[in-house]
């Protein structure tokens, strides 16, 4: 028997429930992981609240994990290639991750990186391909400064690294007791508030070329807006469809098709960085499996200094 957290209807935490159940042997095109560590991401909650359809309950949740394989249907192989019972692995864009054991389909299934922790590898594909998307469809590149909203946060300090890999230079907000994660993966910080487009300037007297947005606040869309003229150069993963639709900027998440493609190329990439030790994930803590409404709480406020994972 696995345990596996569940949403029985729409709505806050008080809605999830930990069951037991037996494990679907995998079929073809399938595999079983036991898993080591479950990555904690706000999607997580966020979509059991915001669903509309009662029909879609009980719905499993979580979206990326780490572990072990157990199992593997007839013909299958991950998609890395191969793959073998007891073979460590991590899997993203699956449902159900709050589990103990779990089978997916192995497409989304890689090898874990022998040098990245269990619970940093279940945190990394869902902020690392989101972050990965938004330098994508702004178009950074090397020698560009561009300005990043919420760059102390999971998503944004993803960005951080992966536009200095690509030769680019940020000015991230982040409040003034995060400046030093904003400064360890080689950003410039500068604090949110009145005159933070002064502030922005300041540090990037040429300007700045584009502008993501990671944290969907008003002052950050009005901030975009006055330093980038050129609308396509603006992204924002926080602001609500009609608020972004009406400021002409482009929203991604992970439910749009062009997103979801995007991320799903990106998976393997990611993972190379992260096994080559140029992407890293910073965890904050982590928490057993049955204490996942605790861990959602930490998660649901403000900065919980790095990711949270849950431990079967």
């Amino acid at each position: 028997m696995a345990q596996r957290w569940i949403a029985t209807r729409p709505g806050d935490l008080d809605v999830f429930q930990l069951v037991e159940e037996e494990v679907p042997a995998p079929g073809p095109g399938e595999v079983t992981i036991r898993v080591r560590a479950a990555g904690m991401n706000p999607a997580d909650t966020k979509h059991v609240a915001a669903a509309m359809n009662p029909a879609d309950f009980p719905r499993d949740v979580g979206y990326e994990v780490a572990g072990v394989l157990t199992g593997l249907g007839p013909g299958t192989e991950i998609a890395s290639g191969g793959g073998t019972v007891g073979d460590e692995v991590l899997a993203f864009r699956i449902l159900g991750g709050w589990s103990s054991e779990l089978t997916v389909p192995a497409r989304d299934v890689f090898a874990k990186p022998p040098s990245v922790p269990f619970e940093q590898a279940a945190n990394l594909l869902l902020a690392g391909a989101t972050a990965s998307e938004m330098l994508h469809v702004t178009g950074v590149s090397a020698g560009e400064s561009i300005l990043v909203h919420g760059a102390s946060g999971a998503v944004g300090v993803m960005v951080l690294q992966q536009a200095a890999l690509l030769g680019a230079r940020v000015v991230g907000t982040a409040s003034e007791r995060r400046f030093d994660v904003v400064c360890r993966y080689g950003g410039e910080p500068v604090p949110y508030g009145d005159g933070l487009a002064e502030r922005v300037g300041g540090a990037a007297p040429d300007g700045v070329r584009a502008a993501l947005d990671c944290v969907g606040t008003e002052e950050a869309l009005q901030v975009s807006l006055a330093l980038v003229p050129d609308r396509a150069r603006l992204v924002t993963i926080g602001l609500p469809a009609d608020r972004a639709a009406a400021a002409g900027i482009r929203r991604i998440a992970g439910n749009l098709p062009d997103s979801a493609a995007y991320r799903d190329s990106v998976r393997a990439e990611l993972i190379r960085l992260a096994g080559d030790g140029r992407l890293e994930v910073p965890m904050a803590r982590t928490y057993p499996l049955g204490e996942a409404l605790a861990a959602a709480e930490v998660l649901k406020g403000q900065h919980p200094g790095g990711k949270l994972a849950l431990i079967p």
